[in-house]
């Protein structure tokens, strides 16, 4: 292990956010932590006491008390570290938990790193790698779809389907190691019709994995929505209605929108960012200009795209122009058509193109509607509680590279090639696999994960 995070240590590091407040949690954890909260704490002799159980007292140095506290004990192996661990609940104030802490680590502890705790655990075998990950997205966590998937993750559903896969595989992979040790006999111990079933079945459930990423990604990341249009399509003012306030200028004058104007709001459970864009027209004003440039740079680069029309100037024609424009950026898109309290005759006109939405975004007419739509356009796959949803982009990577692996285990099968190059591509996607849950791993991995956690944590 990497000596950055020396385990014999006793570390210690405030757990709630930085700040005054009503209280604040301070957590020593490792070797020494109940000796040294000992000669801090003054109560009862927390290295007597019972595990989960807390404590009130004083925190004091030579007769001089630095504040009221209420110790709580978590001894090992029943704690989060699996290590001895109190955690200190003092009064919110940045001058009292500076001075705990200080005075913490003058008697031996010292100050934690960024992801130490939880780095522990994960050493300790408190959970594998994939469920420490979930950990930092719990806290990051703004939304109930993004804490149910890394829920999901930290309670070990993502690790138990890899674990099982992996557990397969493992037993082909022995067979066809023991054929090697037999190779002058030329026996066959490993059914390559049967490793090809197998092959195919763990295929399946890593392709899902893999292709529930982009859904992933929209739980943890938010969904980036570009609204997009003619000038005076009434994209501000559907901005304002969506966000229910005035974040956009709303004018009649074309071309008022030059940059981007974004906020985000919350539906089903997950975050949207809508960005009002500058009018897409040809233009002369050299700003103007390069804001529609910059409008169609964002457009390719959304997850969705909102294409707004005004019913009312619109005829089939240019909506036509319009939409093939829209397919060629391979972007998925919902077409609404705007200002229908101003015309009675829409449908009529637009009756040849499914999947319209209309609305008047000035009468905050159809917006539930579209809501809707965008929730649908999101959410296509299921999402429920205890779904398995891939959320990190390491662990995307890493089940791209197992099923590049078991593509060559197939290939080798077919070909009849021998055992030693097929257990070498069935050794690479063991590999591959035990990257996720930290069955292989290395000190740049860990400490590229780790460092990324708040510190206490």
């Amino acid at each position: 292990m990497n000596n950055a995070f020396a385990k014999d240590d006793t570390i210690v590091a405030l757990a709630t956010p930085q700040g005054a407040g009503a209280i604040a949690v301070i957590r020593i954890s490792g070797p020494q932590a109940l000796a040294i909260s000992d000669k801090v704490f003054q109560g009862k002799p927390l290295s007597l006491q019972p595990s989960h159980t807390a404590h009130f007292g004083t925190i004091e140095e030579n007769g001089h008390t630095y504040d009221e506290v209420v110790a709580t004990i978590f001894k090992g192996p029943r704690s989060y570290t699996r290590e001895d661990t109190v955690e200190f609940s003092c009064h919110g104030s940045d001058y009292i938990v500076k001075q705990i802490l200080q005075l913490l680590i003058r008697n031996g502890a010292r100050f934690a790193k960024a992801g130490e705790f939880t780095m522990r655990a994960f050493m300790n075998g408190r959970f594998d790698l994939a469920q420490a990950e979930a950990v930092a997205d719990l806290i990051a966590s703004d939304s109930e779809i993004s804490h149910q998937a890394a829920l999901n993750q930290m309670r070990g559903g993502f690790s138990a389907e890899i674990k099982k896969l992996r557990e397969q595989l493992i037993h082909f992979a022995s067979m066809i190691e023991l054929e090697l040790d037999f190779s002058e006999e030329d026996v066959e111990f490993a059914n390559r019709e049967q490793l090809k079933e197998l092959i195919y079945n763990i295929r399946r459930v890593i392709d899902g994995l893999i292709s529930s990423f982009s859904l992933g990604n929209v739980i943890k990341n938010g969904v980036p929505i570009v609204i997009a249009g003619k000038p005076n399509a009434g994209k501000s003012k559907l901005l304002n209605v969506l966000l229910n306030e005035d974040k956009a200028i709303v004018s009649d004058i074309p071309g008022t929108t030059r940059d981007f104007i974004e906020d985000e709001i919350m539906l089903g459970g997950i975050s949207f960012r809508f960005i009002d864009t500058a009018g897409l027209r040809e233009t002369r004003d050299i700003i103007e200009a390069m804001g529609v440039e910059r409008t169609r740079e964002k457009m390719r680069s959304a997850s969705l795209i909102i294409y707004l029309f005004d019913v009312n100037v619109y005829d089939e024609d240019e909506l036509i122009k319009d939409l093939t424009e829209l397919r060629n950026m391979d972007v998925p898109y919902l077409v609404v058509g705007n200002k229908i309290d101003k015309r009675s005759s829409y449908r009529e006109e637009f009756r040849n193109f499914d999947g319209i939405i209309y609305i008047s975004a000035a009468e905050k007419a159809g917006i539930d509607e579209l809501k809707e739509h965008l929730l649908e356009m999101v959410t296509s796959q299921t999402i429920r509680s205890g779904s398995t949803i891939v959320t990190n982009i390491r662990h995307y990577e890493s089940l791209q590279k197992t099923r590049e692996a078991l593509n060559s285990v197939l290939d080798a099968v077919n070909q009849n090639l021998t055992g030693d190059l097929l257990a070498e591509d069935i050794r690479l996607a063991l590999y591959h696999l035990g990257e996720i849950t930290g069955e292989i791993t290395t000190d740049d991995l860990l400490d590229n994960i780790f460092s990324k956690f708040c510190i206490g944590k």
